[in-house]
């Protein structure tokens, strides 16, 4: 399956930006299950200065910044990405136990790149409560894959989708004692609940394609940015993505489309910075994912 993505944000102020500058996590990964085929990030007016890197976590950055007045900017990512593998789930991966601090049977957690996912981050608090309503399905000796997707299928069924319900800066927490919000939220609520057992757990941004019902015309730019989650479930299995939003297996389906990751969304929010001036500014944002195959 073949997509192009075309992620669009516009600013729109009432007076000059004198000063701003600005990261972009707009550019999808390259992993064994997805090729990014190419990648063009068009800003508009030109920035003062632009440069490419990749961060900590090997996600591609895009810093820009402005010596100048504008008034409107435009973003637009425009990317075409190749599923290239589904990866269906064969194996259950050892007793979730013996992925946590108290074993040392996991030989794959002495990697940097795995036990730092375990630790509280800004947004995914570590808190017994959490590891309580996780306990009901993480019983002991079950097998880490059947115990994740388990408390996955858990938070679809009891917590609501509100885009109402939150904001970007909701705390997990509130989010927990609603039972609403969106797939940030479950993604945060659901790291927070793994790295509560001691497990090892990383937010994942992305896309998500989304199908009109029949005979309904697809609308162009209707689609959105998503978030799920992504477990450490052993060297035998790697890392396991899950998606408590829509209770699927990401690997396992050709729909997601990942384009970074990192502890939680601050780490990889798509278009972050600071402006001085611009007096009341106005954003707006537009997501297009299109199949270029005509599945």
């Amino acid at each position: 399956m073949r997509y192009r993505v075309v992620h669009e944000t516009r600013y729109s102020c009432t007076e000059l930006v004198s000063v701003g500058h600005n990261e972009a996590r707009l550019k999808p990964r390259s992993t064994p299950r997805q090729i990014l085929v190419a990648h063009a990030l068009e800003i508009l007016p030109a920035p003062s200065t632009r440069t490419d890197w990749v961060d900590y976590f090997g996600n591609g950055v895009t810093r820009f910044a402005f010596n100048h007045g504008y008034q409107n900017l435009l973003v637009q990512a425009a990317s075409e990405v190749e599923i290239v593998q589904t990866q269906p789930v064969t194996v259950a991966g050892p007793h979730w136990e013996e992925l946590t601090p108290s074993s040392n049977r996991d030989q794959g957690r002495q990697d940097l790149g795995v036990i730092e996912f375990g630790f509280e981050s800004p947004r995914c608090r570590i808190v017994p409560d959490f590891a309580g309503y996780a306990g009901a399905v993480f019983t002991p000796g079950r097998a880490v894959v059947d115990a994740a997707t388990a408390l996955m299928a858990r938070i679809h069924g009891e917590f609501q989708f509100d885009p109402a319900a939150t904001t970007v800066t909701t705390p997990v927490e509130q989010v927990f004692r609603q039972r609403r919000g969106v797939c940030q939220d479950f993604a945060h609520l659901f790291i927070s609940m793994l790295r509560s057992l001691g497990l090892c757990a990383r937010y994942v941004s992305g896309y998500l394609r989304t199908i009109p019902p029949p005979g309904q015309p697809r609308l162009v730019g209707a689609d959105a940015s998503h978030a799920w989650v992504s477990l450490w479930c052993g060297p035998e299995v790697g890392w396991l993505d899950l998606d408590p939003t829509t209770n699927l297996l990401p690997a396992a389906g050709k729909d997601h489309i990942t384009l970074a990751w990192g502890r939680d969304y601050a780490d990889i929010a798509p278009l972050k910075g600071v402006f001085t001036g611009g007096g009341q500014c106005a954003m707006s944002v537009g997501v297009d994912v299109a199949p270029l195959d005509g599945a």
